[in-house]
C-alpha cells in the first residue's frame, strides 16, 4: 500500500508541472497574440537602426 502511496504522489507532481507548462504556454501564446503587432514593427525598427542593415 505504501509503495502505491508514493508512486500516485510522483504521478500528482508530474501532473502539477504539467498543467503550470500548459498554463505558461497558453500565456505565451495569447501574449504573443495580442502583442504581435507592436512586437514586428519593433523588431523590424530596431533591426533598421543597425548600420549596414
Amino acid at each position: 500500500m505504501r509503495q502505491w502511496h508514493r508512486a500516485a504522489l510522483a504521478g500528482q507532481g508530474l501532473v502539477e508541472y504539467a498543467l503550470i507548462i500548459l498554463f505558461v504556454a497558453t500565456a505565451l501564446v495569447g501574449a504573443l497574440t495580442i502583442l504581435g503587432g507592436a512586437l514586428a514593427s519593433f523588431y523590424q525598427s530596431a533591426a533598421g537602426a543597425i548600420p549596414g542593415s
